[in-house]
């Protein structure tokens, strides 16, 4: 026979599933009335209260007791687009504990972009596992480039643009605009890059790539003869790729400024980043807009004006004055500088200089025009535009061809004019 023990320990367990049971059917929800007699349970209206009018429905009973919920409708994008001045408004939040809250401003709409994905498009996913599968580097990521979506996810692959960034992701120097990792000995250069660079471009079918470096101070040469080294190895695999280098000023030294040039590219791009009052502050000691003027001008003089293009760069916000981008654009057009940019500058990180100014897109469409006027063959100005911004260089693609178009006509006039000569003076 059973002890009593063993059965009460099986009871047990029935007994408080039967009492949760009869527990949750009698149990009432803070917005839901019991079924039992629902009428019994809304609260009853009070004397003299107003009617509900016809064709309204009565608000559920609740026993959430904050009015202050803005209603749904003004979550809802509106419908009336907003004045130019209330839409360039900057907007402004509080945040902080309580006790130290302060005000920040927020980042204006033209600034924001969608998040890039790689399931989403396959030219991204595309660029992206090429590049970790040869070990190589962009700037478009190391900088945070907002545009890296549009620019490596295209629905055209041939339109496509990706900005390599040779001789690693450290670089010697500290602007404080950048997010580029510094040290002041990086790791060595690998010898097998630019065969890889070459390699991952053909395979890609781009038709218009931006090779960028960091700068490399601790190497005799700046890290010269490795950017040109892998600009002929792009160009012996495919001739028809148009390649821009973007090239740091390599300490002034313009030997090595000549032996980048001569390599083969089709666009020279040098940034000056902001203007001569401000360079002191915004770059890194070491480099100088004179010294950056002397680069761009030194490209055009071993090629001549029309043998390259010569291209540059300058960010807004960090402060500069209207006077102050007059000159820049001055010094720029003495040395023949063919393409300049204008971008907003975004703060990378709380250790980088401030935003002074959010430039509204209509600002950067006046400064597009006086560039244009003043013979600038072509300029991007955009909140979002940076020197590599990939719709510049649909224009600067055609000039380019439209250029060996040319070069070649003029080639097979002189061809058939040497051949007619030849045919005469063998008749005489």
């Amino acid at each position: 026979m059973a002890s009593p023990a063993p059965l009460q320990r099986i009871q047990a367990p029935l007994r408080r599933s039967l009492a949760r049971a009869a527990m949750l059917s009698s149990r009432t929800y803070a917005t839901i009335p019991p079924q039992s007699d629902p009428q019994q349970q809304l609260p009853q209206q009070p004397q003299g209260s107003a009617s509900i009018p016809a064709g309204e429905t009565k608000r559920r009973p609740t026993y959430f007791k904050d009015t202050a919920v803005a209603p749904f409708s003004e979550f809802l994008p509106s419908s009336a687009p907003l004045s130019p001045s209330e839409a360039y408004a900057p907007r402004t939040a509080t945040v902080g504990p309580e006790g130290r809250k302060r005000t920040i401003t927020r980042l204006p709409e033209w600034l924001k972009t969608p998040i890039p994905s790689a399931g989403a498009n396959p030219n991204f996913a595309k660029i992206k596992s090429d590049l970790r599968g040869l070990g190589l580097h962009t700037v478009c990521e190391e900088a945070r480039c907002p545009n890296i979506g549009e620019c490596w996810g295209g629905s055209n692959k041939a339109e496509a643009t990706a900005t390599i960034m040779l001789m690693g992701d450290t670089c010697t120097r500290g602007c404080r605009f950048c997010s580029v990792k510094t040290n002041r000995r990086p790791p060595p250069l690998d010898p097998h890059e630019p065969e890889n660079t070459a390699e991952a471009l053909a395979r890609w079918g781009l038709g218009y790539v931006v090779l960028t470096s960091v700068d490399r101070d601790d190497l005799a040469d700046g890290g010269a003869r490795h950017f040109a080294e892998t600009i002929r190895r792009i160009k012996s695999k495919k001739p028809t790729l148009l390649v821009e280098a973007l090239t740091g000023d390599f300490q002034g030294d313009l030997d090595m400024v000549k032996i980048v040039a001569e390599s083969g590219l089709d666009v020279y791009a040098h940034n000056v980043e902001t203007t001569e009052g401000l360079t002191p502050y915004v770059r890194d000691r070491r480099a100088t807009f004179r010294q950056s003027l002397k680069v761009l001008e030194h490209v055009k003089t071993v090629k001549g004006k029309e043998g390259i293009i010569t291209k540059t760069s300058i960010m807004l916000g960090l402060g500069e004055t209207e006077e102050e981008l007059w000159e820049t654009l001055r010094e720029l057009r003495k040395v023949d500088v063919d393409v300049v940019t204008f971008g907003q500058y975004m703060r990378p990180t709380k250790r980088h200089l401030k935003v002074e100014k959010y430039v509204t897109p209509d600002e950067f469409e006046l400064w597009r025009q006086r560039a244009l006027d003043m013979g600038f063959l072509y300029c991007a100005s955009g909140p979002l535009v940076r020197s590599s911004y990939k719709a510049g260089e649909a224009f600067i693609e055609n000039v380019l061809r439209k250029r060996a178009g040319d070069k070649a006509i003029a080639a097979k006039s002189l061809s058939q004019a040497v051949a007619a000569e030849e045919t005469s003076d063998k008749a005489l």
